[in-house]
């Protein structure tokens, strides 16, 4: 899908463990769409839903922008965080003054927890087959 826009806006990248958001900003009424889909069919849970709108609350911008966001990889939470994330960055782009509030909220920092790979000789990324004494 491609989504094209004749009008400015500010883009973002985020992400939170395997997600990767890449999140764009039109000045607009505050629609959401992710993946071609609006937020509440997108998002089952409100408390996703207002993960994504977070940024917007710290910095007092609740409906002066649109997002129209592209989200893979990870599950439903991750990508929620990886979308505020850019939201976030993207926010930056539009107005460097709102930088100290985002910061201050911890939305700039990527959260890096991923899954870790599957080791030689191992079950799992940890986990030893059982001792067999005989």
């Amino acid at each position: 899908m491609t989504y094209t826009s004749a009008k400015p806006y500010f883009y973002g990248t985020g992400r939170r463990k395997s997600s990767v958001a890449r999140v764009r900003l039109v000045p607009g009424t505050g629609k959401i769409t992710i993946n071609g889909r609006d937020i509440d069919n997108y998002f089952g849970l409100e408390t996703l839903k207002l993960i994504v709108n977070q940024p917007f609350g710290v910095t007092h911008t609740t409906g002066k922008f649109d997002i129209i966001c592209l989200v893979n990889g990870g599950g439903i939470s991750g990508q929620a965080g990886a979308i505020r994330h850019g939201v976030a960055r993207a926010l930056i782009k539009s107005d460097e003054t709102l930088r100290p509030a985002l910061k201050k909220a911890g939305f700039l920092t990527r959260d890096p927890r991923m899954k870790e790979r599957k080791k030689y000789g191992l079950k799992a990324a940890r986990r030893a087959p059982q001792f067999s004494k005989r």
